[in-house]
Parts: C-alpha cells; structure tokens; sequence
C-alpha cells in the first residue's frame, strides 16, 4: 500500500482514539507522508519515536507487532521454556508507557508465553536484575530514556539482562518485519490472561536495594556530612535512589518539584543530565542548602549527571569527567584493600575519553573498546563471566552511564549514585572536592576536554541528509588540522575493525598526532549525527584552541 492507503485503512480500522488522531491531520500530505512512509524502524537500541498514530510512530499497534515479533523470536530460540520461564517488562514515566507495557504483556500472553509486570514505574537497571533473578528468557523496557516528553521507547533484553545484541536483533527484526498489518495483531486483557500475567512482589525491590548497597567499599565513610541534593527529574529514579542513600546514612535533600513522575516533565527544562538546563532546580536548592553535590538521573535512571561545588557555585562534570573520578576512586580504594584482581579489565566505548584509559594503565587494569551502546559492555561481561580471561570491574559511556557491579547488564544510575556519593564523602574527609580529584587526574595525565557536537535533521529528509554527511567524510576525510596530523582512520564499517572483532557499524574515528581522537556516527535513537572530541593537552586553553580547529574541519 502507499501511504494514502494505508492512511485510510488506519482512519476505517483503528480504535476511536486513533482513528481521533489521523482525522485530525486529513488533507495534510506531509504529516500523513511522515507517519506512513515506511514501518517504524526496529534498530539495534529498539525502537525510539515520537507518540502518534501510524506505522512510523510509536503507538499500541507498532508496541503489539514489535512484541509479537519477539515472541515468536523467543519461541524459535527457547521453544517451549518460553512460555514458562516468561518475559519481564517494565515502564518510565512518559505518556502511554504503562499503557504499551500492558499492551506488550497481551500480545505474550494471547502467544501462550508468561508476562511479569511492576506494580508501577521502574527504572532500566532494575529490570535487568529483575529478568536475572526471575531467570526470565528476556525482558521489556518501555522508556524513551532521557528523549523529550513527544517520545517514548521500547527496547529488548535477553536472558541475561543484557539488551540484545546486534546478531540477534537482526534476527529479530527479521521476524518483526514479517508481520504485515501491525491493526490485525491480538492482545489479551489482564482479565483474560489470567496467571499468565502477574505482578512481580515487593521483595524484588528489596533485592535490587540490597545489591545496590553491596557495591559500598567504604560503607563504614562518614555519610551523614555530606549533603546530596537529587533531582529524578521527574522519573523512575526517586524511590530507588532516595531510599538507597538514605538507608546508607547520607543527608539527601530531593528536589520535590521533579520527584512526582510526571509525564509532561512539567517542573524541568530538559531530563537529560548531558543538558545544563537539566540542573536549574537542583543547583536552586544547593545553592540554599550549601550541598557538597547535586546529582540528577535521567527518565529511566540508566544515566547520572552531578555538579560540584567550587567555592563560588557549582561546576557540572561531563559523563567522561565523572567516570574518569569514579575509576580512580574504586581502582586506588580496592588497590588498597587488596581486592583488585590480577586480571581485572574495565570496559568503555570507543567515544569515550581516553583519560580513563591512562587511570587503568596506572592501576594495571586492561581496558577493553567496544562500540557505543552499553549492551557491548554487557555482552563483555557475559563472556567473561561464562569464559574467562578477566575480571570485570568496571564499565562507562560518555554519555553518563556506568555500571560498577554486574548483577544488573545495563548502565544502572543507582549504583552510580551511591559510589558517587561514597567517593565524594571519602575525599571531603581528606579535605577534597570531586573537582580537586578531577585536577588532580589532569596533572598527572593531562588536560582532556571532551566535548560533542550534535547535528539534527528530522523527517524522512533527515535520514538521507545524515547518511550523505558521513558519507562524505569517509570519502573526503580531513587530513591535518593545524599542527595536527590524522595518523589513522577508523572505519566500522571496513573490513579492518571487522578483523578486530567490532560488529560492523556506521562509525569513522580519526585518530590524531597528539593522542587525540574524533568520532562522527548518527545517533541510533534520535535524528542526530553526532561528532565527538577528546582533545589532550597541555592546559585547558592549548586543548580549547584545538578543540577550536578541530570543529572547523571535521564539521565543515
């Protein structure tokens, strides 16, 4: 069908409300264009859009054929333990969510497959522990994460909590794509689904707070002086942050206004901790309060963002920047107490700065590179855990997530919070700041400004645009900016990375004279190419200058 038909065929079939929805946009051949022109894209990171109705929006036809697809992937690879062994599913705060999970636990249940749902909203790592304890074959994240309020999400884990990986979604997607009309897909009630869908018990909550609280190394640190403001900005974050901290004796002050999980995110600017807007309310109340640190996780509390105070006010640090202290405060902490492994291996992406890597070359502790997305860190720790070979102890992105301890597979906000705020009440006992730790790391290693640049191009135009523009760099890259030579190119989609082990990928790195490196790829959940700079040098205006160059070149 063209998409005038498959217009009409929604506005005859769908629900009232749907069919509400598109009357709305009749004559408009644009926006009917836009909603229809092709299925909703099932990529690596899932599915990621805008809420609306037609078979390129996220909507309870789109959630059911997607989740129809991954029961039929389930029943392929676990025949008949799919059914019994069952699929967890959680939700965010955002518009429809609790509505696609339930629709999502429908379409398992109409398949004969068992459903576990939360009470209520959960954040991501929380379901990753839950499908590991639960011993599920897989899992459901309803969550556009740190996306604007117009959005909202779905992504798939596997057995091991982990999201899956890209030889597998493929598969997947394959399945999915089977699936010819998204209206005919069938979903039960819970009333008909009856034991086939059940609500997990508190005390999987209580397991979660307990593992959290595990990852302490200093549990015995003087909590109660330091004082933490918290913003869950308006999500899944609030219970489990706030109770974890509290019952660990520190002096949480939330920022009431972004505790209720509101889906209009109607007392923030922006959720996203990469955002200074995300953190107007929260240095409000710091600056009040006269708190050591203010901390925020985004939407799904997979990411966490903090500011420091600095004598005059607060310096927010970037994710490589609060990755890089946290390294060096478990690293030289478990040094000390000899608990670091002979074989330990920290994981990050290849985006990510390589301050970190000079810190685990400190402390002897290999680094292993991986594509962005944290379900290859989770797939490492896997392989680890089932292979051997290394130790797994610890794992980040730029892009403000980590995870310290492996009992959850996916970036987990609320152990970062917690050893966060353990490290900096350690070194405010020494007399230190997280900014003092950060300036120390600088002068041992070196000045790092990693910045990055995001280019958006929205609609169907968009994705021809981005396409073109990395194209263009592959064919035409630069190759000496200034004083600095580009000495390799990293193509993910070459041969080469492939002969190294990466999955193929849409990603060019250049890799600078000076240690520095540039990395350009677009964005898997949203329409964005986005440039990323790890710029070294001496001080912080040699790396600002070029940082300066840099932007010119590559972004020309």
């Amino acid at each position: 069908m063209n998409t005038t038909e498959l217009y009409q065929k929604w506005l005859e079939q769908a629900d009232p409300k749907t069919r509400e929805e598109l009357e709305g946009i009749k004559g408009d051949e644009n926006e009917i264009y836009d909603r229809f022109y092709r299925n909703l894209a099932f990529g690596t990171a899932g599915m990621r859009d805008l809420i609306g109705a037609g078979t390129n929006r996220l909507n309870c036809y789109t959630v059911r054929k997607a989740t129809l697809g991954f029961a039929r992937y389930l029943k392929k690879v676990f025949g008949d333990a799919a059914a019994t062994r069952g699929v967890v599913i959680a939700h965010d705060n955002r518009r429809m969510s609790r509505e696609f999970c339930m629709d999502a636990a429908g379409v398992l249940a109409h398949e004969g497959i068992r459903a576990f749902v939360f009470n209520a909203l959960r954040p991501t790592p929380e379901l990753s522990f839950a499908v590991r304890v639960k011993k599920a074959v897989g899992g459901i994240m309803i969550t556009a994460s740190h996306n604007p309020k117009e959005y909202n999400g779905y992504k798939v884990y596997d057995e091991n909590g982990c999201q899956l990986m890209p030889h597998l979604t493929d598969i997947l997607i394959d399945m999915i794509s089977e699936i010819d009309d998204p209206l005919s897909v069938k979903a039960l009630s819970p009333d008909e689904a009856g034991d086939l869908i059940s609500v997990l018990p508190k005390e999987l909550d209580e397991a979660y707070y307990e593992a959290v609280m595990g990852i302490r190394l200093r549990p015995d640190v003087c909590a109660k002086d330091l004082a933490v403001v918290y913003s869950p900005q308006h999500g899944t974050g609030n219970l489990p942050v706030r109770e974890v901290l509290g019952r660990c004796g520190y002096n949480v002050i939330p920022v009431l206004e972004q505790c209720d999980p509101d889906p209009e995110f109607s007392q923030t600017k922006n959720p996203n901790p990469e955002v200074p807007a995300a953190y107007d309310l929260s240095l409000d109340y710091a600056q009040k309060t006269g708190a050591d640190i203010a901390i925020t996780t985004d939407p799904d509390c997979d990411r966490l963002g903090v500011a420091v105070k600095d004598g005059k006010g607060y310096t927010l640090l970037t994710g490589n920047q609060s990755g890089a202290i946290l390294l060096e405060y478990i690293f030289s902490t478990r040094k000390e107490q000899g608990t670091l492994p002979a074989d330990a291996v920290m994981c990050n992406t290849i985006v990510t700065s390589t301050l970190g890597d000079r810190i685990c070359e400190k402390y002897g502790v290999r680094v292993e590179k991986t594509l962005t997305g944290f379900k290859f860190i989770g797939d490492k720790i896997h392989t680890y855990e089932t292979k051997g070979g290394a130790t797994y102890v610890f794992g980040y992105e730029e892009s403000y997530g980590c995870l310290i301890s492996d009992f959850a597979r996916d970036k987990d906000g609320v152990q970062a919070s917690l050893m966060l705020a353990e490290a900096a009440a350690y070194y405010k006992g020494l007399g230190k700041t997280l900014l003092d730790v950060l300036e120390d790391l600088y002068r041992e290693h070196g000045y790092y400004l990693d910045a990055q640049t995001n280019v958006v191009h929205k609609g169907a135009a968009g994705v021809s645009k981005i396409a073109a523009l990395l194209e263009n760099l592959r064919k035409n890259p630069p190759r000496k900016v200034g004083d600095l030579s580009v000495v390799a190119v990293e193509d993910y989609l070459g041969e080469e990375m492939s002969r190294q082990g990466f999955p193929q990928s849409n990603v060019l790195r250049y890799l600078l004279s000076d240690g520095s490196f540039v990395a350009v790829r677009p964005s898997g959940t949203e329409p964005k190419c986005k440039y990323y700079y790890c710029v070294v040098g001496s001080t912080e205006a040699e790396a600002g200058e070029k940082h300066g160059l840099l932007r010119a070149a590559f972004e020309k």
